[in-house]
């Protein structure tokens, strides 16, 4: 068989499995057997199967270019995403479009689309942050497109693909190595209640605290806008509110910085007075003082699995083949430091 034929499903066939799977081992899933996954990667050497579209692309009269659409460079996570996005579609042989949007809003993102598609972009990522307010139109609008999309970091709905960190699990993991450590009444200062990473990581605490039947619950919680300030700020508002919090979560590094800063002036001992945790272990985390406890994202390496989505999605649309919508998770880890460990534990 030439290899320039060789598709996804012929894979599927020789293997004995479905192209889903294939799709899943190409993407590095890890919910699939070690020795399904060892049975299939033979099956991809022995036919000369390879995800890298380039040397294709000429003779097909294909772009062989992807669209991204970014958002929010300044955090951490959104700039590091872009990062392994690039690196990714790099080995694959594509070449990017990169759009940044600030505001997401009808003519705007009619605007990105329109210039996207006229560039003939084969696929399109959107690392644009959830938003509830948006969602409803934002969804009907981008069905409407046959240029495959992979999103990053949303709830999948319907026929989506998308490339996510189970942000729940992270924020559940954070609250409960704070009750591991013997703190008593935790809370937290979340991200911005439009984005759904910042109510992903809200829900994971609030399953931790229902579980240890804390009183007045919402009296824990306050909202920031992801920046080192509204950390500041949070804290105090939370222990005006509720002297007794011995522990927060923080929903990113940012404002936790601002929270340090606070409980220094506060006069306040950490981690003995007060543990904190923050979310996506920024390289300067370690340096913090004392040295911040938070949740590891691999940013980069989700950028990277959309592009391998999108590489994926790509080649079957062209093979004729069609693809179950899907959602590629990728685990948070938690870093233990200094700001959360009480002597003893």
């Amino acid at each position: 068989m030439p290899k320039e034929k060789v598709t996804i499903k012929d894979v599927a066939r020789v293997a004995g499995v479905s192209t889903q799977t294939v799709s899943r081992v190409l993407n590095d899933r890890s919910d699939v057997s070690a020795e399904t996954r060892a049975h299939v990667q033979q099956v991809i050497a022995a036919l000369g199967y390879s995800p890298n579209i380039f040397a294709r692309s000429l003779s097909r009269g294909r772009s062989n270019t992807l669209g991204v659409v970014g958002h929010g460079l300044v955090y951490y996570g959104s700039s590091s995403v872009l990062t392994g996005i690039e690196n990714k579609a790099d080995e694959l042989g594509f070449s990017l479009i990169l759009s940044l949007i600030d505001r997401v809003e009808p003519s705007r993102v009619e605007s990105i689309l329109y210039d996207l598609l006229s560039r003939r972009v084969e696929g399109i990522i959107w690392a644009v942050p959830a938003d509830v307010n948006t969602s409803g139109w934002l969804a009907e609008k981008l069905s409407k497109i046959q240029t495959p999309i992979v999103y990053i970091n949303k709830e999948q709905n319907g026929s989506d693909f998308v490339s996510a960190l189970d942000n729940r699990l992270g924020g559940r993991l954070a609250a409960e190595h704070l009750v591991k450590q013997g703190y008593q009444r935790i809370g937290t200062i979340t991200g911005p209640g439009g984005w759904w990473e910042a109510q992903e990581r809200l829900a994971g605490w609030r399953k931790v605290v229902a579980e240890a039947d804390y009183s007045d619950v919402d009296s824990l919680i306050v909202e920031g806008d992801w920046n080192p300030p509204s950390g500041d700020v949070g804290l105090h508002t939370l222990l005006d509110r509720d002297p007794e919090i011995d522990a927060v979560f923080i929903s990113n590094d940012q404002m936790a910085v601002g929270a340090l800063q606070a409980a220094r002036r506060l006069g306040l001992n950490i981690p003995e007075d007060l543990g904190i945790v923050g979310f996506d272990d920024i390289p300067e985390a370690a340096y913090f003082y004392p040295s911040l406890t938070t949740i590891r994202q691999d940013t980069h390496k989700l950028g990277a699995m959309a592009v391998n989505q999108i590489s994926t999605l790509i080649q079957t649309q062209q093979a004729g083949e069609i693809l179950e919508p899907d959602i590629s998770w990728l685990e948070p880890r938690l870093i233990v430091r200094k700001s959360s460990v009480r002597k003893g534990k």
